[in-house]
């Protein structure tokens, strides 16, 4: 059952899932690898006519702080990390708030510096069509959706595939990650789907052209499983994982004409995505089973070396894929409803 939040309920629940794992960069299919996040900053520019005291600044600075960053986690794609704190006595109003923008109207904040946070929050939510959270045997979903056009089919196929297979990902891969995760739909993101932290983000064109591919979230989900951090390992490897992943445990692979495909001798492991999760699934039923498993942990523990596969199977990778490429038949079997 869908619950609808209130913005500054949304606020709290973004504040206990404390997002600890760092921010992506998109890939050019639009979805993500881990880098260093960075931290927000705030101009105050006081235009009122009363002088603007430290007291005030530090309460400004506070409220900016605790509210901007679950704002821009939760907001979408690419949100400003620099913004403009303006005190006017001529706003019409209480706060304007927008990614990068914030009016306050001086007299509000002398009668009502108390309710600071909670009104900057829910100005800053306002563009959104819908907040939901969801709870589920432990796990819980935040889902905001951007677009008032959303497939409300779409939005519960993507909710169902979540509470199918994260809890799935969680108990095999990484039973530490986790079990507070983020969905936002966005209007203005141009690629596929990226993970961020504890936060997955939709493409809403995307969903539209592809209403079918449900198993996006399998993909991402991964994403947050995996919770490598930073400089854990080469991305193909991250990205075949995650593909490899989707290809073991996805919901609906058919039903979205999702495959791996057939080799050719134009390609490489580190090609990244399908063609290396094909490569992986090779691995697992003519090398070692459980091999992938393996790397995805060392990969977790900063531990991965290009030695690591010659330590798990004998051979290094381009032995692997030479091998590979010999004898690149398989049998594979999809997931579907």
């Amino acid at each position: 059952m869908l619950k609808k939040v209130t913005p500054f309920a949304l606020l709290l629940i973004l504040s206990a899932t404390a997002f600890a794992q760092n921010a992506v960069t998109p890939r050019s299919n639009g979805q993500g690898q881990n880098r260093r996040s960075r931290g927000y900053q705030v101009e105050i520019i006081n235009h009122s006519s009363t002088p603007l005291d430290t007291v005030t600044t530090r309460a400004l600075n506070k409220a900016f702080q605790t509210i901007y960053p679950k704002f821009a986690q939760a907001d979408g794609y690419r949100t400003k990390r620099e913004a403009t704190l303006e005190l006017s006595d001529q706003f019409e109003g209480t706060i304007s708030a927008k990614a990068g923008a914030i009016i306050i109207n001086r007299s509000w904040l002398q009668k009502n510096g108390k309710k600071l946070e909670k009104e900057l929050m829910y100005q800053f939510s306002r563009s959104w069509v819908s907040v939901d959270t969801i709870n589920k045997k432990g796990y819980s979903l935040v889902f905001i959706s951007k677009d008032p056009n959303l497939d409300q089919k779409v939005k519960q196929n993507l909710i169902d595939t979540y509470f199918k297979v994260y809890p799935v990902l969680v108990k095999t891969f990484n039973k530490k990650s986790t079990k507070d995760v983020l969905f936002v739909v966005d209007t203005a993101y141009g690629g596929v789907a990226e993970a961020s932290g504890n936060r997955i983000l939709f493409s809403s064109k995307y969903m539209k052209s592809n209403p079918t591919d449900i198993d996006v979230v399998t993909h991402e989900t991964m994403h947050i499983a995996q919770g490598y951090g930073y400089s854990a390992g080469p991305v193909w490897l991250t990205e075949g994982i995650a593909d490899y992943v989707r290809y073991k445990y996805g919901v609906d692979n058919i039903g979205s004409k999702w495959s791996l495909p057939e080799f050719n001798t134009r390609q490489n492991y580190t090609d990244s995505y399908r063609i290396t999760a094909r490569f992986f699934e090779w691995i697992e039923q003519h090398v070692k089973k459980g091999m992938i498993s393996e790397l995805d942990q060392q990969l977790r523990a900063h531990t991965y070396t290009e030695k690591s596969w010659a330590a798990l199977s004998g051979k290094t990778v381009d032995q692997l894929w030479q091998d590979y490429a010999k004898s690149p038949e398989l049998k594979l079997t999809y997931s579907g409803k």
